[in-house]
C-alpha cells in the first residue's frame, strides 16, 4: 500500500527572519488566545537613537520580538497604564461569559469616589457593562474601572489579587499592583517596567473586542448626554494606530502604551517616565515610525497535505493540515523562504484526530528557520475483521 507523497514547495517572498513564536496547532492569529508558555521572545539589534524618557521597549505583537529596549526592566509607577492589566482580566470574564456587555452594573458608593478621571459615576446608578469598558478605554475612567473590577471580582482587593496572578503566569517579573487604577499618590510600590507593559498589552490585544472600543477618537455614554474623547491623541493622528492607553501622574511622569497597525504588522511601543505628553507621543512615533520602516511581517495561511496511506484503518488515508505562520522579516530584504510540506510516508491505524503525521519546513539559504507539525485531519479507527472481509470481496467483485 505504500506510494510515495509529493513534496510540495513554494517559493514565497525573499525574506530574512529574525523571529516566530509558534503554538502547537500553528501560529497564532491576531484574536487568538496568547499562551503562558510565550514568553521566549527574541532581541534583536537596537536602532542607533535614544529616546529621552526613563523606560521604552518595542514589540511585535505576532511573535512577542522585542525590537527595541531602553532600560526595559526597570521597575516605575505606570500611573493609568495599569488599566491594561485591569481591561485584560475584564475582557477574559466577558470572553468567558461571566460577564456580559450589556449586563447593567451599579456603581458602589467606594467606586464613585474614586478622583482623577471619571465619568462621575453615583453611587446606586446603573450603566451597561459595555459602556463602562467603554469609559475606562475612551476616558481612562477611574470610577468605572473600580465599578467593573468589582463585578468581576467582588471586592477590589480581590480584583488586585488576581492581577498580580495574571502578571506572574504572563512572566512580569518587575510588576507589583496595588491598586486597579493607577492612582500613586497613597501607593506603596505599585510598579510595573516596559517589557511588562508589553507582555500584558500582547494578552490584551488577542481579545479582538478590545480594539472597537480603543479605536474610537469620541463617543458618548448616557444616551449621548456625556461625551468622551480618547485620552490616547495618537489614534486621532497616528496613521494605522489601534490604541492602546495612556497614563500620567506627578511620580510616574508620562506614560503609554501606543500599537498600531500597517499591512498586517502590528507594534506595540511602551513609553515611561516622559516629561510631558507630547515628549511622550513623540517617543513613541519614533518607536513605531523605526519599526514600520525596517520590518514586516510574512504570513502563511496555512494548508493541507495529500493523502497519507492509513495502514490497517477503515478508511484508507488521512491528510494532514497545518496552521496559520506569521514570521517577522527585515523589510525589503533579499533572500527566499520556502515552506516543504513533509508528511509520512504512511501511518497505522488508529490515528486520532490531532496526531502528528508530519512536518512543515521554512527553509532560508538551505537552512530551517521553522518547523511545525503537520496533524491528522479526521479520526481513522482500526479496520475489523469484517470489514477487511468486505474490503476483500469488494476487490474480488471489482475484478
Amino acid at each position: 500500500m505504500k506510494k510515495k507523497i509529493k513534496i510540495i514547495s513554494c517559493a514565497l517572498l525573499g525574506i530574512i527572519l529574525l523571529g516566530s513564536t509558534a503554538s502547537a496547532d500553528g501560529y497564532k492569529p491576531v484574536d487568538a488566545e496568547i499562551s503562558e508558555t510565550e514568553e521566549e521572545s527574541k532581541e534583536t539589534a537596537a536602532p542607533n537613537f535614544e529616546l529621552p524618557v526613563r523606560s521604552a521597549v518595542l514589540m511585535d505583537f505576532s511573535t512577542g520580538t522585542v525590537l527595541y529596549e531602553q532600560n526595559p526592566d526597570e521597575a516605575l509607577p505606570p500611573a493609568s497604564v495599569t488599566k491594561v492589566m485591569t481591561l485584560l482580566l475584564i475582557m477574559e470574564a466577558v470572553d468567558s461569559g461571566q460577564i456580559s456587555l450589556d449586563d447593567m452594573i451599579s456603581v458602589s458608593d467606594y467606586a464613585a469616589s474614586m478622583g482623577g478621571s471619571q465619568v462621575y459615576l453615583e453611587p446606586g446608578e446603573t450603566m451597561r457593562a459595555e459602556d463602562l469598558i467603554k469609559s475606562i478605554v475612551i476616558a481612562s475612567a477611574n470610577d468605572a474601572a473600580l465599578t467593573m473590577a468589582e463585578a468581576v471580582a467582588g471586592s477590589e482587593s480581590e480584583f488586585v489579587s488576581r492581577m498580580n496572578a495574571r502578571a506572574t503566569d504572563l512572566g512580569m517579573a518587575n510588576t507589583n499592583f496595588e491598586n486597579v487604577t493607577g492612582l500613586d499618590d497613597d501607593a506603596q510600590n505599585h510598579v510595573t517596567s516596559a517589557r511588562d507593559i508589553a507582555l500584558m498589552s500582547r494578552a490584551l490585544m488577542s481579545h479582538s473586542k478590545i480594539f472597537d472600543f480603543t479605536t474610537r477618537w469620541m463617543d458618548t455614554i448616557r444616551d449621548g448626554a456625556f461625551g468622551l474623547t480618547n485620552t490616547n491623541r495618537l489614534i486621532r493622528f497616528y496613521n494605522g494606530a489601534t490604541g492602546l492607553k495612556t497614563g500620567s501622574t506627578s511620580k510616574a511622569k508620562f506614560c503609554i502604551s501606543a500599537t498600531a497597525e500597517r499591512d498586517g504588522l502590528h507594534l506595540i511601543a511602551v513609553i515611561m517616565g516622559a516629561e510631558t505628553r507630547d515628549e511622550r507621543n513623540d517617543a513613541a512615533k519614533t518607536l513605531l515610525d523605526w519599526g514600520f520602516a525596517n520590518y514586516a511581517i510574512y504570513t502563511d495561511d496555512g494548508g493541507e497535505s495529500e493523502d497519507i496511506p492509513v495502514l490497517g484503518g477503515e478508511s484508507e488515508s488521512v491528510r494532514g493540515i497545518y496552521g496559520k505562520c506569521e514570521i517577522l522579516t527585515e523589510k525589503g530584504a533579499a533572500g527566499n523562504i520556502t515552506a516543504e510540506v513533509k508528511p509520512d510516508e504512511s501511518v497505522a491505524a488508529p490515528v486520532k484526530k490531532g496526531d502528528p503525521i508530519g512536518k512543515v519546513q521554512y527553509m532560508l539559504s538551505g537552512e530551517i528557520v521553522r518547523e511545525a507539525e503537520l496533524t491528522a485531519d479526521r479520526d481513522v479507527d482500526k479496520i475489523s475483521f469484517f470489514g477487511v472481509f468486505i474490503r476483500m470481496l469488494a476487490g474480488y467483485l471489482i475484478k
